[in-house]
């Protein structure tokens, strides 16, 4: 008695294989030649098969060789009578001609692979020119034999609404549920398509009837052949004549139902438009057209679009199988609307990205980065964020973050964090003020009761913000909790920044530090790399060893290498094969202005630096041949903006302009800590108008804080 392979040794789909071997008689058990078959065209099952006893049986398998033709065949159910399945002969002679190239592409790969093919739903052609619906399933043969081993089941009605219905709820893409649907359609016509209201593409919401003309775009379309010019393919919107056949089903008094137009004459009738004909109708000679609605229930009922099934008009559809289809279309329409939710969630959260994505950094700072969610059932987003923008005052903002989890919870707090980053960065707060207030959203958030009702915490997210001043060539730093940045000077050396470590945002548990500042130089050529732990960590090597290949990985990026390019060079050399987490890289090459592009005085808190600083503006303006009407209002602006210090300030005063592009950035700073403010100036008083002054000289002004003060900065055209 013979052992039959434990899992562990085989595979399933090679047991599966093995039982279908048995299933299909060997020579001696044929009786003869190799699966020689008599005149009536029948086997005698082996015992103990599955085809044996008194149920109906609806399997058939048949052995093809590596070039496809049929080598051994078990056909024996009265349901397979007539294919003419015999040894020799090429499989893919059952066929309609349409289905040759698909499923011989389907064929040869399995044979190159070794993947198995599962549950295609086919339609064999029998001798009488007849056809059978089954499912197809296409395994590599299990050893000694070599080649193939195809099953068939016959698509019995019941177990067809189950098998369908099943593989229908498999995906949440539009595309691919009603390229399910459409399939199982076949089983009752020639040619199935799925035509969806627009909005179902777009995710928007469909309520109610539609009460004018209905904008419909074709989303699945079996079998796969090629299609007349003009025919409406999957992607095409349908012509708006369309519509008066569609209208049918839609556009009902009472709730939509299936409408049947038995032939040509009666679609002619109706569609009454050559381009409608050629766009709805599958082929020349005569037809039928089952429409049946995909209708979610409600008061009134909502359709979603129309599933079609075309066939010859010489077999006219009867009342049961109208009823089967209805029954499959009702089974399947919330499958549909599942995805069609999905795809609304796909496009917010994708809008939502594209707003986080980094900038191109302008022309002081070149910016690359790579972002891979984790899973694709993740919306294409996950929890981690990475995002650069140059802030009014010529400076730029590098953040990276980290959220815990995935998904649309995920993202969405990613979303708040990621913009009141942001609007904290560009009101000038400094890195470490900003991750204080990151901290208590954090907390904030995990406290809201929506939080908790979703099972969702954010504690523990990470986030780093880097703000890199291109005149300067400083950059400061603060992190909470995340990973330490790598960054590699322009003689190629890589190093770790140290930053003291500090707890997650939101981690009340831990004792509450302040959030350092860690400043450093960047010469231009400088390379700093920000990531997320998904890029480093692996189960198989200690997270250091990670970081250390980063390191080296980053150091290895040429200068004159593009940097997108060596950002996606650097991913795909060390992110784990089996990604359990999303994988973010950040890269920012520093440039800065060119040493002639800036100038910097400093004078003493006196009643004469405001004169004093616009004699050395004056002359620097004059260098840089600026012309003299943007001259005489940049000297206007120091003037008013260095009394100002004076009058409030104390300590000495720095002026520093900056000739960027098409504008000029003029910043004085001070120690004092008082905030400028906009006034409505009174004209008889004697001060109070310098900051209106200011304010119509630029088209724009702020400020940002310093460890030492405070920087009014403000920008004018040239």
């Amino acid at each position: 008695m013979g052992s039959t392979p434990s899992p562990s040794s085989s595979s399933a789909f090679d047991l599966v294989s093995r039982a279908l071997g048995r299933y299909i008689p060997s020579d001696e058990a044929a009786g003869g030649p190799a699966g020689t078959q008599g005149g009536h065209g029948t086997a005698h099952p082996v015992p103990d098969s599955p085809g044996s006893g008194h149920q109906e049986q609806i399997l058939g398998a048949v052995n093809l060789s590596r070039d496809l033709v049929i080598t051994r065949r078990n056909l024996d159910a009265q349901v397979f009578a007539g294919l003419g399945a015999d040894p020799g002969k090429p499989f893919v002679e059952l066929l309609p001609p349409w289905d040759v190239p698909t499923v011989t592409r389907r064929l040869r790969q399995v044979v190159e692979t070794g993947e198995a093919h599962v549950a295609r739903i086919q339609r064999l052609r029998r001798a009488d020119g007849s056809e059978l619906v089954v499912s197809l399933s296409i395994l590599p043969a299990a050893a000694p034999e070599e080649g193939l081993t195809v099953s068939m089941i016959a698509m019995a009605t019941r177990l067809h609404l189950y098998a369908a219905e099943t593989a229908i709820g498999t995906s949440l893409d539009v595309g691919e549920t009603s390229q399910s649907l459409a399939e199982s359609l076949l089983a009752w016509g020639d040619v199935a398509a799925v035509d969806l209201d627009f909005a179902v593409w777009t995710g928007e919401g469909v309520t109610g009837r539609a009460k004018r003309r209905i904008r419909l775009r074709r989303a699945a379309l079996v079998p796969d052949r090629a299609w007349p010019e003009g025919y409406a393919t999957p992607g095409d919107d349908l012509p708006t004549d369309a519509s008066r056949l569609l209208a049918q089903v839609v556009l009902r008094d009472d709730a939509p139902q299936a409408v049947v137009l038995p032939d040509r004459d009666a679609i002619e009738r109706v569609l009454d438009s050559p381009r409608a004909l050629r766009a709805l109708v599958p082929v020349d000679r005569s037809a039928a057209v089952a429409c049946i609605p995909l209708v979610l229930d409600g008061a009134p009922p909502v359709v979603l679009g129309v599933a079609e099934v075309w066939r010859r008009a010489d077999c006219p559809f009867r009342d049961s199988e109208l009823f089967d289809l209805q029954e499959l279309v009702a089974r399947t329409a919330h499958h549909v609307d599942l995805a069609r939710q999905h795809q609304r969630e796909h496009t917010q959260v994708l809008a939502l990205q594209r707003r986080l994505l980094p900038r191109t950094g302008g022309d002081t700072v070149q910016i690359a980065s790579v972002y891979h969610p984790a899973t694709p059932d993740s919306a294409g987003v996950g929890g981690d964020w990475v995002n650069s923008f140059p802030l009014p005052d010529g400076r730029t903002a590098l953040v990276v973050g980290d959220v815990v989890g995935h998904g649309l919870g995920a993202a969405a707090t990613m979303g708040q964090l990621s913009m009141e980053a942001r609007a904290l960065l560009s009101a000038g707060l400094a890195p470490d003020e900003v991750l204080e207030h990151l901290d208590e959203t954090v907390t904030l958030l995990d406290d809201a009761e929506s939080g908790l009702a979703a099972g969702y915490s954010a504690l523990g997210s990470t986030c780093c913000i880097a703000l890199y001043d291109p005149v300067s060539h400083q950059v400061a730093l603060s992190s909470a909790g995340h990973l330490p940045p790598v960054l590699v000077t322009p003689d190629g050396r890589a190093s770790l920044l140290a930053l003291r470590p500090h707890p997650g945002l939101g981690a009340e548990f831990a004792l509450r530090e302040p959030f350092d500042v860690h400043t450093f130089l960047a010469p231009p050529g400088s390379l700093l790399a920000l990531y997320t732990d998904g890029l480093v960590e692996d189960p198989a090597l200690p997270i250091d060893e990670g970081i250390e290949r980063l390191a080296q990985a980053v150091a290895g990026v040429h200068p004159w290498d593009a940097l997108q390019r060596a950002a996606r060079h650097v991913v795909s050399a060390l992110a784990p094969a089996r990604q359990r987490d999303d994988v973010t890289l950040l890269l920012a090459r520093m440039i800065g202005y060119r040493k002639g592009d800036t100038a910097t005085f400093r004078l003493p808190a006196r009643n004469d630096a405001p004169a004093r600083a616009r004699g050395q503006v004056d002359a620097l303006l004059r260098r840089w041949r600026i012309r003299e009407d943007t001259r005489d209002t940049v000297l206007l602006l120091v003037s008013e903006l260095v009394t100002n210090a004076v009058r409030f300030a104390a300590g000495p005063v720095t002026v520093r302009l900056i000739r960027a592009g098409d504008g000029l950035l003029c910043e004085v700073g001070d120690t004092g800590n008082g905030r400028p403010r906009l006034r409505r100036g009174d004209l008889l008083a004697d001060g109070g108008r310098g900051m209106s002054v200011v304010h119509r000289l630029t088209t724009r002004w702020g400020v940002r804080w310093t460890d030492t003060g405070k920087v009014v900065w403000a920008e004018v055209e040239k």
